[in-house]
């Protein structure tokens, strides 16, 4: 355990559902200001913060395709999905006194700046939070993937996954009372196991390019933080 963060430039992975806090719909008010305090805490701690945030709390892609939408413009709904709630977490954190920016895959120049490589890197290095938007801006690529591809383009040192359970297991805790925590695997044992906290896709992308992915739960104020200083319970997927 350590005061002094772990990794200092990281993607940050929201899940859409995360943002509903207890609601069942949409965005949590109370929710999202706590999602920025802990950004804010650990832009704080040095680190350059890029978040990836998802748009099942609004659309989900793959549901949308089940009720008889094309999966490809299912996909790209689900994308304009995430930019509502990056957004969202823009508006939060600039409340609480925190600089960020919204970059979309999906170019809306009137609500936010599209997304480039080389505009993410300037943002990060004057300690703006930088809300990655759209995914990858490609349908048949779910957000954990962009997650990861932005990782890589931008030489993040770790992808944080916030999910709603403290680490990977080896079944669905929530489902299985005898599922038992990983403290650390490899991106090939997580592959192999079909450990389905992220997809295959999202895995291979950050082992080919040698990036640990964290998995934490994202349940109470400072995980991000905790999890960063090593301080909070997580599964460590490493290289």
């Amino acid at each position: 355990m350590t005061s002094r963060p772990l990794f200092n430039r990281v993607v940050v992975k929201l899940s859409g559902e995360a943002l509903m806090g207890p609601d069942k719909f949409g965005l949590n008010a109370e929710t999202i200001q706590r999602m920025a305090a802990d950004l804010k805490a650990t832009a704080e701690l040095g680190v350059q913060v890029a978040v990836v945030v998802g748009g099942g709390n609004f659309f989900r892609g793959l549901q949308g395709a089940d009720k008889g939408i094309e999966r490809a413009r299912a996909d790209s709904i689900g994308m304009l999905a995430t930019v509502m709630n990056a957004l969202a977490m823009e508006g939060a954190l600039e409340q609480i006194g925190q600089p960020a920016r919204v970059l979309s895959a999906v170019a809306m120049p009137s609500l936010c700046q599209p997304y480039s490589r080389q505009a993410a890197l300037a943002h990060l290095v004057k300690n703006r939070v930088i809300m990655l938007a759209g995914g990858t801006g490609n349908p048949f690529f779910t957000t954990d993937t962009g997650a990861a591809l932005r990782a890589c383009e931008l030489s993040c040192d770790a992808v944080m996954k916030a999910t709603q359970v403290d680490g990977i297991y080896t079944a669905d805790p929530k489902k299985d009372p005898t599922a038992t925590r990983y403290d650390k695997l490899t991106h090939d044992e997580a592959i192999a196991r079909n450990l389905q906290v992220m997809d295959t896709a999202a895995f291979a992308l950050c082992r080919d390019n040698g990036i640990p992915i964290v998995v934490f739960s994202v349940d109470e104020p400072g995980a991000i933080p905790a999890a960063l200083t090593g301080r909070g319970r997580a599964t460590f997927v490493m290289p």
